[in-house]
């Protein structure tokens, strides 16, 4: 059965994927203003911090389990037996079920991102549109919402569909290169206006001041959502791998080019977003309100802009299909019988039922609040800052008492690799003591 299991069909289409699937809208959307949020460079030393010494670990972990089983999380769940065998498949579902409603919310965001790709368009033919309707307008129609989610969700499932090298490979493959080269020539724009000294201090002076007692959760969230850990994107990834892959080395590898597409994102938005007004550097429309206004206010601004919003597009895509692969991947494992596209019918019809609720979040159900927050952003706390790390935290259980020893031990050292043995005594400390501790002490932190 397993010699049937699609595999990558080089190592450097792993990476392609797997960073696609990290760098999304996290780093460029959210990212931004979770950091103005959070006062700017002491969050990002945190954010930094947290990647390499909580994310990674766990990041190896995962792909480590995929690699083991050669199944994705709901299946690699069943062939671990022992008294934790209910414990960890109850663990699995959760994790599947929190990549479907991320997906959900996420087309909502890539939907906003598709209006304004669209609006950068129509402005080479109608330029004196004003750029204050292109949010106004999305913000106050949410069938407008939930049809740029559909759509979104349409293009996500054609390349899922066409399975591991045919789709997922090849259209992320051929996405990330060109999104690399669109963010570093846009950031060399960025940092060439009179506000990026002004930004570069805030995003890189680390002011410990500005921290609160919710930033290390919230710190937590945003490293295992940039980097897909929690819900079993990189079990599933893991799973493609050969057997000649390091699994220590590929995580380190992925962990760090996330890590750098947040800073690179940062210095991006926050020069423009400065340029214009320092409000905004805490709200979720960041990018989508102060941004446009920029590229409007310049010559050739709506080129930027459409550069911009097509970068953006293809990271949140190639997110997407990471999610919605995790998916359809455990149903596939689960009930072959279905088969890939009609389980990414399904998947994508229930992804689209769901992102309903927060397309209306901002017209409709404006009214409807929790702690001054409306709907969409109450949905990313409870999801990213609560039920991730949560998550992740099982993870490290799972993956330091459930998941055997050998295997372990044998994907870990390589004597090709440097220190690998010695590192691999650290990493299992780590996650036995090191995350454990963290993430617990994130949440009490959170309640003080």
């Amino acid at each position: 059965m397993r010699s049937k299991r699609g595999l990558w069909s080089t190592k450097f289409g792993f990476y392609l994927v797997a960073i696609g699937s990290a760098c999304g809208l996290g780093n460029i959307w959210r990212f931004p203003y979770i950091v103005g949020e959070n006062g700017g460079g002491a969050f990002v030393l945190l954010y930094a911090v947290l990647a390499l010494s909580v994310g990674l670990p766990l990041l190896i972990g995962e792909l480590l389990l995929g690699k083991y089983t050669r199944r994705s999380l709901m299946s690699a769940a069943s062939q671990i037996k022992g008294p934790s065998f209910k414990a960890l498949q109850w663990l699995s579902l959760v994790s599947i079920l929190l990549a479907l409603f991320i997906l959900s919310y996420y087309a909502v965001i890539s939907g906003w991102v598709l209006h304004f790709v669209m609006q950068f368009v129509v402005s080479f033919i109608k330029p004196q549109m004003e750029q204050k309707d292109f949010l106004a307008t999305l913000m106050s129609n949410g069938l407008l919402q939930a049809g740029l989610a559909s759509v979104h969700l349409v293009l996500v499932f054609i390349v899922v569909m066409k399975g591991v090298q045919e789709g997922i490979e090849k259209w992320i493959g051929n996405m990330m290169p060109l999104f690399m080269i669109l963010l570093v020539y846009l950031m060399a724009k960025s940092l060439s206006l009179p506000s990026a000294e002004n930004a570069m201090r805030f995003l890189l002076y680390p002011d410990f001041s500005k921290l609160n007692s919710s930033s290390l959760i919230s710190a937590l969230g945003h490293v295992f959502f940039t980097l897909s850990v929690g819900f079993g994107a990189m079990v599933t990834f893991g799973s493609y791998m050969h057997e000649g892959e390091h699994v220590p080395s590929a995580g380190f590898r992925v962990a760090l080019t996330d890590s750098f597409i947040s800073i690179l994102a940062g210095l991006l938005v926050f020069p423009m977003a400065l340029q214009v007004s320092q409000s905004r550097l805490t709200d979720p429309t960041l990018i989508f309100e102060a941004l446009p206004m920029f590229f409007m206010s310049n010559k050739a601004g709506n080129v930027f802009g459409l550069v911009f919003f097509l970068c953006l597009y293809i990271a949140s895509l190639g997110a997407s299909i990471g999610l919605l692969e995790v998916v359809v991947s455990n149903v596939v494992d689960r009930i072959p019988s279905l088969g890939r596209k009609k389980v990414a019918i399904i998947i994508s019809g229930i992804a689209f039922l769901i992102s309903t609720i927060p397309s209306f979040s901002s017209s409709n159900l404006r009214q409807v609040q929790v702690a001054g927050r409306g709907v969409l952003e109450n949905i990313d706390i409870i999801l990213i800052t609560w039920v991730l790390p949560f998550v992740a935290l099982c993870g490290s259980f799972v993956i330091t008492y459930v998941l055997p020893d050998k295997p372990k031990q044998l994907e870990f050292c390589n004597p090709s690799h440097f220190n690998s043995t010695s590192l691999y005594g650290f990493w299992k400390w780590s996650l036995k003591y090191y995350i454990p501790a963290i993430i617990i002490l994130g949440f009490i932190l959170r309640f003080l």
